[in-house]
């Protein structure tokens, strides 16, 4: 099956939003320095607060962000998301590493109602268990390093990764409610996503805790952190779209050629 040109040109954006992960290197931009450089020099009581920070935050925010969707119409709210995102974020930045367990889960919820705003828009039914697990699924999909070897770390090999205790605990959630989110299944699909979560966490930590930073910003950090999340649920939820419309298949071949910059044809 062929894409339509206009199709085809929402997928090939949707291969530079999932391919070239822009976190770091908007972080990087406000201090001069290498994101990663810091995030790697973190104390090991840092990264274990950012470790229960950080699985506490996906389960708060898989309870609480969906429900507050349901019924809403319109655009996505991105301007209110981020207005929230950031206060959380001056508040980060002002407390530091105590803060973080009050504040990650705050804004990881925030940020989860947004992605499930742009999932809305572009035709999921956010009652689906399936679907909000999906856009949990971004948090993993934004979370990759740059030093990840692309072939491990590419959009459909993150997905295919998750894929099978995804469908496993959306059944269990489907079957007895959101109330089995300690489920064993869905625990496991949440630390999949929280062990990539975690790296962009760490860069946001390492970016707050510089001593210059402060509250401001903290809350210039979170919008950062609300934006690259945005950019990557708008790429995972124009390919989910594009495979309702013209079948999985045929979407990935076309994002793998885009991607190796080879021809695609169209209808």
């Amino acid at each position: 099956m062929t894409i339509a040109v206009d199709d085809l040109e929402e997928l090939r954006v949707a291969v530079q939003r999932l391919e070239n992960p822009s976190l770091a290197a908007r972080l990087a931009s406000m201090v001069g320095a290498p994101v990663e450089m810091l995030g790697g020099v973190l104390p090991e009581k840092a990264r274990a607060v950012i470790t229960k920070a950080t699985s506490t935050a996906l389960e708060k925010a898989l309870q609480v962000a969906l429900a507050t969707m349901r019924g809403q119409t319109g655009g996505p709210a991105d301007r209110l998301h981020k207005s929230a995102v950031g206060l959380s974020g001056a508040m980060g930045g002002l407390f530091g590493l105590p803060a973080l367990v009050i504040e990650l889960p705050i804004s990881t919820t925030i940020m989860l109602r947004s992605i499930a705003d742009i999932a809305r828009c572009e035709g999921e039914e956010l009652h689906s268990p399936e679907t909000a697990l999906a856009c949990l699924q971004v948090f993993a999909l934004g979370g990759r390093s740059e030093s990840d070897d692309a072939m491990d770390a590419g959009y459909f090999a993150v997905r295919g990764a998750l894929a099978r205790t995804m469908a496993q605990a959306a059944q269990v959630i489907a079957e007895r409610g959101f109330i089995a989110e300690g489920a064993p299944v869905v625990v496991r699909f949440l630390g999949g996503i929280a062990a990539r979560f975690g790296v962009t966490v760490g860069q946001k930590f390492a970016m707050q805790a510089v001593p210059v930073i402060g509250a401001a910003g903290g809350a210039l950090v979170n919008l950062a952190f609300i934006d690259h999340f945005q950019d990557v649920a708008r790429g995972h939820f124009t390919v989910r779209r594009l495979e309702r419309k013209y079948g999985a298949e045929t979407v990935q071949a076309a994002y793998e050629a885009l991607r190796d910059g080879q021809p695609v044809p169209v209808s």
